[in-house]
């Protein structure tokens, strides 16, 4: 029996479009790969998603998640979508909005260890009726700023270190304030002396400043596409409201303002208007 190479040649054969098909599936692996390189991924409550969400155009594709939009970042000829996944987040299948199409991550479970801490001062713990309306005011500014969307090209969602000192691993931990159970940690505390100057970690627009009830002299930095961050618990400030910072200018001081056991600066980083672990970010 003769075989015709030449004819079998034109038409390929399943065991080499298998081989085709793997070989696409392992080229946009190692774009995404790439990516998470500076960006870690971590399909958990409190930690990002990172999915591709095109390839070839120019334009940036529409994406968002519950009605909110989402950040993305072209790579080696494709976008792709940073998704902040919420504490809140029940384990299962994460749906996503790109175009008039729908993207599912699997997000994981995890387990946060407990914080149990003792305030001296009662009302940071219980506050009275005029406190509250205090920190109502107040948290509808931070809201605010955390959930703005700015439409700028971004390159990376990665940050240097805002101040030298030991990190905790408190994010997402269950919080007890004299033993009365309060909101899980939404940031990463790290440890340093009063006055030590604290540094933006990236550019961006400062979107508020403000002394508030339970974060002290707080500042807030968009840095653009609702990737922001939090700086909390300073001694004082050293920007304004709409002022452009440049990476490695100073915010700021450590110190020990607000809802505190001692001077360190809370770190907080988020994503479409949710806050995820500071450490995904960190160089």
């Amino acid at each position: 029996m003769h075989s015709y190479p030449e004819e079998r040649s034109l038409q390929p054969s399943r065991r080499s479009s298998a081989v085709i098909k793997r070989c696409v599936f392992l080229i946009v692996l190692l774009c995404l790969t790439t990516f998470a390189a500076a960006t870690e991924q971590s399909l958990r409550p409190g930690g990002v998603a990172i999915v591709e969400v095109g390839s070839s155009e120019d334009i940036a594709p529409q994406v968002s998640l519950n009605g909110k939009k989402l950040l993305v970042i072209r790579r080696e000829q494709h976008w792709y979508a940073v998704v902040g996944i919420s504490l809140r987040t029940e384990p299962g299948e994460l749906t996503i909005q790109v175009g008039g199409k729908q993207r599912t991550v699997n997000v994981g479970s995890h387990t946060y260890r407990e914080q149990r801490l003792t305030i001296k001062n009662k009302s940071q713990v219980n506050p009275d009726k005029e406190q509250l309306d205090r920190i109502f005011a107040e948290r509808k500014i931070i809201d605010a700023a955390l959930n703005d969307y700015r439409s700028t090209a971004l390159d990376g969602v990665s940050l240097s270190t805002p101040v030298a000192g030991p990190r905790s691993s408190s994010f997402g931990s269950r919080r007890f304030f004299n033993d009365q159970p309060r909101s899980p940690h939404s940031g990463m505390d790290i440890a340093a002396n009063s006055g030590t100057p604290v540094v933006a970690p990236r550019d961006g627009l400062v979107a508020a400043t403000g002394d508030y009830f339970f974060n002290g002299n707080t500042v807030i930095v968009d840095h653009g596409q609702g990737f922001v961050t939090m700086y909390c618990h300073l001694s004082e400030t050293a920007v304004t409201e709409g002022q452009h910072v440049k990476s490695g200018e100073t915010l700021g001081e450590v110190g020990a303002t607000g809802r505190v056991t001692g001077p360190h600066l809370h770190f907080g980083t988020y994503l479409n208007g949710t806050a995820v672990d500071p450490a995904i970010f960190l160089d």
